[in-house]
């Protein structure tokens, strides 16, 4: 695969048995998005991939919703999927969003689009449908052994190894098994098993911030003749200033809703504690949603508060022995929707560098992490400030006028000005490069404002000295 954001050429759509592989075996704890898309790639290069994962097979149990945000596929996802011919299948049942419509608590909508066009579009997708497809893919193959129910309980470093329960059982039946490998990631998400081992080292940085905010899901259905209920190519927003709710479109015609909310305070959860409360809150608030809504209060009440975390950490791989990737390396808030597209990102970097050492991971993990670390460290910090111009900013009119001004930028001049949100979203510029081009972009604007400012004062100043003479 080819690193996004770096010149080495694609080579992933043509994955196939490398000698580097031959013999060894890989586990992998955490059947999620990341940890299903890295064993369909490792297993293809041909090694031998065991995959633990706490939760039951969604496949028998089915996935359960209610606890769950849309995800926003867009490019650097996209282009992971494409490098495994895995794509197509996904975007069958995906819906592209080329803008977001903001809702007024007036009932008013205002349509503000991302690109330059319908081309430069981010995709809704179901988290629990595309977790399904990237299981199915790796179980396809016949050196994948998925293990679910399985709750990883240690991680000898050194061996390595890992050390897991099978959840299946009575308690009193249970007995912790081991298992040896030539290497054991840890795609496990924010609260990884694998990480709060690596936590036991000595110099292990960590650290994970809250935002007081926290996430409840609601839904909208399809209408009494089985349409859209709203515009289905846009992410719905309903700002409040410090909170909002948002929809995304999904393909049985229903809208997946998310509260953002903070836990105490006015416009909050506690605040709301009978059907009555919900009903009259949201009439207020959120008035256009409301008809649409007819099973709000029991979502509301049914559905649980979760809290949203960002988690840095520092190195994310032991010895060439063990590795984290994904939310278990740098879980981020889901405002600019990269947290998958990071995830899959680092599923690119970790394939392409395994072929340039030849699959020496004492070799690539250290580079591996040096590459990544900062890219993350920079989304991170993206989807913070993001949450704060979905929040507050996309109803002020000089902010929207900073948006027309970004799009007149980048038709006139396409090369030298590219807007922030195009490169992260619709590019493969790694996201610190990103970061600071957006920055320097903008002191040049600044500057040449500012000139244009002054010779424009010089002139009527001289102007006004001609004219008295």
């Amino acid at each position: 695969m080819a690193t996004a954001g770096t010149s080495s050429p694609s080579h992933a759509s043509a994955l196939g048995t490398r000698a580097y592989a031959s013999g060894k075996h890989i586990i992998i704890v955490g059947a999620g998005l990341a940890g299903s898309l890295l064993a369909t790639a490792l297993a293809r290069l041909g090694y031998r991939v065991s995959v633990y994962e706490r939760r039951s097979d969604p496949r028998a149990k089915g996935y359960v919703g209610g606890r769950s945000i849309n995800l926003a596929l867009s490019t650097r996802g996209l282009h992971a999927l494409r490098q495994l011919n895995l794509a197509d299948v996904v975007m069958r049942d995906a819906i592209p969003m080329p803008g977001r419509m903001i809702h007024g608590v007036d009932s008013s909508t205002t349509f503000q689009p991302y690109g330059k066009d319908d081309s430069e579009a981010i995709n809704s997708v179901s988290r629990g449908g595309l977790n399904l497809t990237l299981i199915n893919a790796a179980a396809e193959l016949p050196n994948v052994s998925f293990h679910f129910d399985h709750r990883c309980v240690d991680v000898d470093l050194d061996t390595p190894a890992a050390v897991f329960e099978d959840d299946s059982l009575p308690p009193e039946q249970r007995t912790p098994v081991r298992v040896a490998a030539d290497l054991v990631i840890g795609t496990d998400g924010a609260f990884s098993a694998v990480r709060m081992r690596l936590q036991k080292n000595d110099r292990f940085n960590f650290s994970q911030d809250y935002l007081e905010q926290g996430y409840k899901e609601l839904h909208i259905p399809p209408t009494a003749s089985g349409e859209f209920a709203m515009k289905e190519r846009a992410l719905h927003i309903w700002p409040h200033g410090g909170s909002m709710m948002i929809a995304l479109p999904n393909k049985d015609k229903s809208f997946t809703c998310t509260l953002f909310w903070p836990f105490k305070g006015e416009h909050s959860f506690e605040n709301l504690r009978t059907p009555a409360d919900v009903l009259t809150f949201f009439r207020k608030h959120y008035p256009d949603a409301v008809p649409l809504m007819p099973t709000l209060a029991e979502d509301y009440f049914r559905n649980p508060t979760s809290s949203l975390v960002t988690v840095r950490c520092w190195p994310w791989q032991h010895a060439g022995k063990v590795v984290i990737l994904g939310d278990a390396a740098h879980a981020i808030v889901p405002f600019f929707g990269q947290g998958m597209n990071c995830a899959f990102e680092d599923c690119s970097a970790f394939i392409d560098l395994l072929d340039k050492h030849q699959g020496d991971f004492a070799r690539m993990l250290p580079e591996f992490q040096s590459l990544r670390k900062p890219n993350a460290d920079a989304i991170a910090d993206l989807a913070l400030a993001n949450f704060i111009e979905m929040r507050d900013k996309v109803k002020n009119r000089a902010f929207q006028w900073k948006k027309k001004l970004e799009h007149v930028l980048h038709a006139c001049f396409p090369r030298a000005f590219v807007p922030l949100y195009t490169m992260v979203s619709f590019r493969t510029i790694p996201y610190a490069a990103a970061r600071a081009r957006a920055a320097r972009q903008w002191a040049v604007v600044r500057t040449i404002a500012l000139a244009i400012g002054f010779t424009l004062v010089v002139v009527l100043f001289l102007v006004a000295a001609i004219a008295r003479r």
